[in-house]
């Protein structure tokens, strides 16, 4: 009966004590694990923070009903949407602008460029064109001293005399066989034989004139007279000399470019059309040139070739343009714009050219929400051809939508503060300053933020992210010089050490709205992540 006494006496006490050790257990576990929680409801926010002081720019709310999951929303109060000059401008419908625009080069017609080198091997004794100088048909460049010239020279005269002693011959044997004195057959033999050296003549005279004589020349040449040994240089068409490598007692051959010869009256612009045009180009289509020396004065032309082979490294073709240069004005190596009146006339959506921006590699506007004054939404567009003040917009937007037409520059730059970052884009879409600002959607549907861990803590101190969806935050710790070795989340039982320099990921999925703080290992530097 003792023992069962005791027994009962003591299920209160073991009750009670047990009681009070969970509640000191719960109260300990409590504080230990969240001893920052107090202090965070009552302090603002870090410096750093996402969000800021009532009459600034308004964190970026969450996306519009309805509204997709790839776009990034800004929103500013009516005092900075009055700073920034911001002006919207509806989206038109007109022509798509059917002017290709192509950076090109003078070169000179190949057609009519002619590399002008000797007919016989030798010296040069005189030279009478100059660099530069303009040339007609025919007219002495150079003069080259070559025993080959008089040679050719003997040759014809000594064919010439031969002949002219054979006529006579046949002219006598001719008479003589009228009165019976010399046969018929001895006739035959003399006229084959003149034709032996009628062939003889000919191709002689052909050798002088294939050295550039004259028919006056070799009509000249006779017996008694002294070969010259010269030959002259000249001109093959008219035009300006742009190479000379003649000078006199170079040694030549036939192969040696003693000048070049070129016909500047028309020219070629060599421009390079970029893979994505090769539909809007072909053979004939009109194209004007324009350049800084004459900008007020452009040439009319038509596209004359497509070069068939695309080069590898840069995926573009050349293409050529024919233009009369009648002046000359155009020289060879200028740069030209070549404008061809290319593309389709089918009507496209027409935006101001002040209201698009570029973030990272991708060209955006921004939408204005009409339902919400200072409520901007960012759109990617593709862009086609530009006119004077507008360009063509192939896809992003359409006719009747409301944009940011002026002031779209502070739109950008509220967004590259914030941090904001389309789902689907890379690091490289958004400046390294702004990545650290907020989480946002990455490819595989994860939001992404970067928090950068110095001696005054973390940065940014505040990140907002969605509920329901996975959550990527990289710490990377850039110096000894802090206490921040580890960081922890209370709520999530999360502890790791931060290396230095050394990116530490940290994933997890939020299930509800509200906010999870995390801090150092020792409690002096904290920071929220806010889910929307």
């Amino acid at each position: 009966m003792n023992d069962t006494s005791r027994v009962s006496l003591g299920w209160p006490t073991l009750i009670v004590g047990a009681s009070l050790l969970l509640g000191v257990g719960a109260a300990l576990a409590y504080f230990t694990m969240r001893p920052w929680s107090q202090n965070a409801s009552i302090q603002p926010p870090s410096g750093n923070a996402a969000p800021v002081a009532p009459g600034g720019p308004l964190p970026p709310p969450t996306r519009p009903p309805g509204g997709s999951a790839q776009e990034v929303v800004v929103t500013l109060t009516p005092e900075a949407t009055e700073r920034a000059g911001i002006a919207l401008a509806r989206v038109t419908e007109g022509q798509a602008a059917s002017v290709l625009r192509l950076p090109g080069v003078v070169e000179a017609n190949a057609y009519k460029q002619v590399a002008v080198t000797p007919l016989v091997g030798g010296r040069v004794t005189r030279v009478f064109a100059e660099l530069g100088q303009s040339v007609r048909l025919g007219q002495p460049l150079a003069e080259i001293f070559s025993p080959e010239v008089a040679e050719a020279e003997t040759r014809f005269v000594s064919a010439r005399a031969e002949l002219d002693a054979h006529e006579r011959e046949l002219q006598r044997t001719e008479k003589l066989v009228d009165i019976g004195s010399a046969s018929r057959q001895e006739l035959e033999r003399l006229h084959a034989e003149h034709t032996a050296k009628l062939t003889a003549v000919e191709s002689a005279r052909s050798r002088l004139q294939l050295l550039g004589f004259s028919e006056a020349v070799i009509s000249s040449l006779g017996p008694g007279k002294n070969a010259a040994s010269v030959a002259t240089v000249s001109a093959p068409i008219a035009g300006v000399v742009t190479e000379r490598s003649a000078n006199a007692g170079l040694n030549v051959d036939t192969t040696t470019r003693l000048f070049t010869v070129v016909d500047l009256s028309t020219v070629w612009v060599v421009a390079d059309a970029y893979e994505k045009d090769f539909a809007r180009v072909r053979v004939g289509l009109p194209a004007s040139i324009a350049t800084k020396a004459f900008p007020d004065a452009p040439l009319r032309g038509r596209l004359s070739y497509i070069d068939p082979q695309v080069h590898a490294e840069t995926r573009t073709a050349k293409i050529r343009v024919e233009v009369a240069n009648p002046r000359q004005e155009l020289k060879l190596g200028m740069f030209a714009e070549v404008s061809l009146e290319a593309g389709s006339q089918a009507a496209v959506a027409l935006i101001p050219q002040t209201a698009t921006q570029n973030v990272g590699n991708r060209t955006v506007v921004y939408l204005a929400d009409t339902n919400q004054p200072g409520r901007f939404v960012e759109r990617e567009v593709v862009l086609g051809d530009r006119a004077e003040t507008d360009v063509a917009v192939l896809s992003g937007v359409h006719p009747g939508d409301t944009i940011v037409a002026e002031g779209s520059f502070a739109i950008r730059a509220e967004r590259d503060r914030l941090g904001l970052r389309v789902s689907g884009a890379s690091a490289s879409d958004t400046p390294s300053a702004a990545r650290p600002s907020t989480a946002t959607a990455a490819a595989a549907g994860a939001q992404e933020a970067r928090v950068v861990v110095t001696e005054k803590g973390y940065n940014p101190a505040t990140l907002m992210v969605r509920a329901g969806q996975l959550t990527r935050i990289t710490f990377v710790r850039t110096t000894q010089k802090t206490c921040v070795a580890e960081v922890v989340f209370p709520s999530l039982g999360i502890r790791r050490p931060l290396p230095v320099n050394k990116p530490v990921v940290i994933e997890f999925t939020p299930s509800a709205a509200g906010e999870i703080d995390f801090a150092c290992g020792m409690d002096m530097f904290h920071g929220t992540v806010v889910v929307q």
